[in-house]
């Protein structure tokens, strides 16, 4: 790929990556045959709600275990239907991912890095094949930044791209409420723009940046007022099931949630803190047993590889931010710091390493773009290494990624790395 044909849109790569993932993480979908993890409390919710007779793991907002619940309702109760939403959502991530930051950069380069980083990184993967609710709530958080990159790249089709944008996100924070402290971003983004563009005139003209054409009222409909009502609209089902719950409304409904959420004090084996995330020093074992006969293990951790390289590389986003004043860098490091942030100051007092895997993806996009600019300076060789790496990796992991048979109950050693993997 030379720099000639870095401007070409590299959407069929986004497709074929995409249709690649999607069928490296269907094989073996329905393995294990019963519930594993979380899905132990998720898939008991989606049954209810489908049977209209309880709302049932109130502590979660609803729409993730809604789409759990119409993959069941379609396609039978069966391990592979239970799952199905999630390798799909996770499919949706991707292609959303991937065309959010060609939109951001417009390096088809990066864009391609980024797809390679994210499908080889173990979150999404791991994440594709188990009916939990951070699928679904990745894939609306990533076609959200999709839809606001969009509308700057073509503001004729601003108003339709943000009113999606606004959509998408509060079906995000309607999956579940690692999304919180992004959804204020695209508004914010839009505010501080259109200021610096228009200055306070900004307040109530068209013109200027980010989208042309659009007031700062309208914006304000699209990416506040609409996730909010999409968001409300989501418990629609919970108040038809448990009546005597909307009594107290929303409101009374969010206080009995956010205390249920901050309820669970008792240690855990495999609780960590931000401090184990960002250096990849804290596993957990998702399934570690002899099922559908054989012994069988699925471990969440972070490529060993990119998850280190995406540090150094966030600190050149920011470097390139400022220094560079690219906003694609700039969006990728706000990101990631605010996603990340939000658990630094988090009153839940039991964290798990699953909470970063929002953070996970704005540090291979800041990797992803960090590689393009090193192959532009003309150390491709690194980037192409880095690449290779990590899907060499990915290969190595899959037997504990992809619920492989195992040699033995003793197996897994020869994956345990460290001593916190374990």
């Amino acid at each position: 790929m030379t720099r000639d044909t870095e401007a070409r849109d590299p959407l069929w790569w986004c497709v074929a990556l995409t249709a690649a993932f999607t069928a490296l993480a269907a094989v073996r979908l329905g393995i294990p045959s019963k519930p594993y993890f979380d899905e132990i409390h998720y898939l008991p919710a989606a049954r209810a709600l489908l049977a209209g007779s309880d709302w049932l793991n109130r502590e979660h907002p609803m729409f993730a275990k809604e789409v759990l619940a119409a993959g069941i309702g379609l396609f039978g109760d069966h391990p592979w239907a239970w799952r199905l939403s999630s390798l799909l959502a996770s499919a949706l991530a991707l292609f959303a991912a991937m065309r959010a930051l060609w939109l951001a950069s417009l390096s088809r380069f990066a864009t391609i890095a980024y797809g390679v980083l994210l499908a080889t990184g173990f979150h999404l993967f791991v994440h594709a094949r188990i009916a939990m609710l951070d699928a679904v709530m990745v894939a609306m958080l990533a076609v959200s930044f999709w839809q606001c990159a969009a509308a700057i790249r073509a503001p004729e089709h601003g108003r339709r791209s943000l009113a999606i944008a606004g959509a998408a996100m509060g079906l995000a924070l309607a999956a579940k409420w690692n999304a919180i402290p992004l959804a204020p971003l695209p508004g914010i983004a839009f505010l501080a723009a259109r200021l610096h563009a228009a200055g306070w005139s900004g307040l109530w003209v068209r013109r200027g940046a980010p989208v042309p054409g659009i007031r700062l009222t309208e914006a304000a409909v699209w990416l506040g007022v609409l996730p909010l009502a999409v968001y409300a609209a989501t418990y629609l089902p919970a108040f038809m099931i448990a009546p005597d719950q909307a009594k107290g409304g929303l409101i009374g409904l969010h206080q009995m949630m956010l205390q249920m959420q901050e309820s669970v004090i008792k240690p855990h084996p495999y609780q960590s803190t931000w401090t184990d995330w960002i250096i990849n020093r804290r596993a957990i074992w998702y399934l570690y047993e002899p099922v559908d006969g054989a012994q069988r293990g699925v471990l969440l951790i972070g490529n060993p590889l990119t998850m280190l390289l995406g540090l150094p590389a966030m600190l050149w986003c920011l470097w390139a931010a400022f220094a560079r004043r690219r906003m694609d860098a700039l969006a990728v490091a706000t990101i990631y710091l605010v996603s990340l942030g939000f658990w630094i100051v988090a009153s839940k007092p039991i964290q798990f390493y699953y909470h970063y895997f929002v953070p996970s993806m704005a540090l291979l996009a800041g990797l992803a773009l960090a590689l393009g600019a090193l192959r532009r300076r003309g150390w491709g060789w690194i980037a192409w290494t880095v690449l290779a790496g990590s899907a060499a990796l990915f290969a190595w992991f899959w037997p504990i990624l992809s619920s492989a048979p195992l040699g033995g109950e003793r197996a897994f050693e020869q994956w345990m790395w460290i001593a916190s993997w374990r």
